[in-house]
């Protein structure tokens, strides 16, 4: 997400609850915006959370808690609907059009292939290098049904 480079944490929470309320409220929204809104819209079970204000999107969630960060969790669809929209790596597209066809669902798609991105990511995060997009390809692939 190219627009996000350089922002810092709350910074980038901030976005999420803007296009959260913009659109609750019926205001104009600027195309990221409208984007973000409908990944916030596809998760009910943060919109409580969202609603309640920088407060609440300021505290951390750590997976030594056993929670799951819901604004990384929003962000890897950010990152999986660019990456299909763009077909880059080249291929996913078609693995997650093969995948929404299977499971009859773009949003469960998504999850299964942002899975494969997060895997991906901490991989690379681990071993101190860029990601490897062959890699989240292959991931992405293993999980085509095959005929």
């Amino acid at each position: 997400m190219v627009l996000f480079a350089g922002s810092d944490r709350d910074q980038l929470r901030r976005t999420w609850l803007e296009a959260w309320r913009k659109h609750r409220g019926g205001l104009p929204l600027e195309p990221l915006e409208a984007q973000l809104a409908d990944v916030i819209s596809a998760h009910p079970e943060y919109h409580a959370l969202i609603e309640a204000g920088p407060e609440s999107a300021a505290r951390d969630w750590t997976p030594e808690g056993g929670e799951s960060n819901p604004f990384l969790h929003m962000a890897l669809h950010m990152a999986v609907r660019e990456g299909v929209a763009t077909d880059r790596p080249p291929g996913l597209r078609a693995a997650f059009l093969a995948l929404a066809t299977a499971s009859a669902s773009a949003h469960e798609a998504e999850h299964r292939l942002l899975e494969c991105l997060a895997e991906s990511l901490w991989e690379a995060q681990r071993a101190g290098r860029p990601p490897d997009e062959a890699a989240f390809l292959d991931r992405a692939n293993r999980l085509v049904p095959r005929r």
